[in-house]
């Protein structure tokens, strides 16, 4: 599996769209600083890009990664190598480099602009990996859907649509049920809701711990009234780490059933 690992990896890092992600995080991270001269400030901005924007790449590299290496990974699976070492070597690439260009993308201007001098640097790192555990969510969802069809044109449609659901969809949908049942308790729904949403669990993850109560919302609320700060910071991180053990089990499910 780490062969197949570092393949991934080095093929993706060969790429030139991993250098462009790269160049964008550290352009934005440059911008930032810049317009607002203040790293608390720069961070918040940040969050409000990150969980949007990194859920959207990890599932187009997922999904693209997948198509357009099943002929090798066919010749792979003609070898005697188990299907789940060649699969989650293929995941963990993936994931790893994506991290790696986010990380080192907004990492250096931060640290230019004197990260280790703020008090801002835990928040900084959390913020970090919030964005490098979403990544490896998408790209395990995206596996999912990919391996589920092998029409690629429906598979980078379902992919697509995934995202924008999570990203856009579910969160009109959960305000419109808050407002249409409003006289009823909905507190326990809220936080149960939220648990299905790995996004707004990232962004409540982090602003617990910023612990901005103009900026948590109706479910940053619960979370904080029914768990605290640091237990609710405890149970978002979790369920986040849920969110990939799931899907990468449904994949190790799905290759044993699967034939290619």
């Amino acid at each position: 599996m780490f062969k197949i690992l570092k393949y991934s990896f080095y093929d993706l890092m060969r790429s030139r769209w991993s250098y462009v992600y790269f160049a964008f995080y550290m352009a934005l991270g440059f911008v930032l600083l810049f317009l607002n001269n203040d790293i608390n400030k720069a961070i918040i901005t940040l969050l409000n890009i990150i969980i949007v924007l990194t859920p959207l790449i990890g599932t187009i590299f997922g999904v693209m990664y997948y198509y357009n290496s099943k002929e090798f990974t066919e010749l792979l699976l003609a070898q005697p190598i188990k299907r789940s070492k060649i699969f989650m070597g293929q995941f963990l690439g993936i994931s790893i480099s994506l991290t790696l260009s986010l990380t080192l993308g907004l990492g250096i201007p931060f640290l230019l602009y004197g990260l280790f001098m703020s008090t801002a640097i835990f928040d900084f790192v959390l913020l970090l990996v919030v964005g490098s555990l979403l990544n490896f969510i998408f790209v395990a969802l995206a596996f999912n859907i990919a391996l589920s069809n092998v029409n690629k044109i429906k598979g980078f449609g379902y992919a697509i649509l995934m995202w924008l659901f999570l990203a856009v969809i579910y969160d009109g949908l959960f305000l419109i049920s808050l407002v249409m049942f409003n006289e009823y308790p909905l507190d326990k729904f809220s936080l149960l809701a939220t648990m299905f949403n790995p996004i707004d669990l990232s962004r409540i993850l982090i602003l617990l711990k910023l612990d901005i109560s103009a900026l948590l919302g109706y479910t940053g609320a619960v979370f904080k009234k029914f768990f605290g700060t640091n237990l609710g910071l405890i149970i978002s991180f979790a369920a986040m780490i849920l969110w990939i053990v799931l899907p990468v089990w449904r994949i190790n499910v799905k290759l044993k059933k699967k034939d290619f």
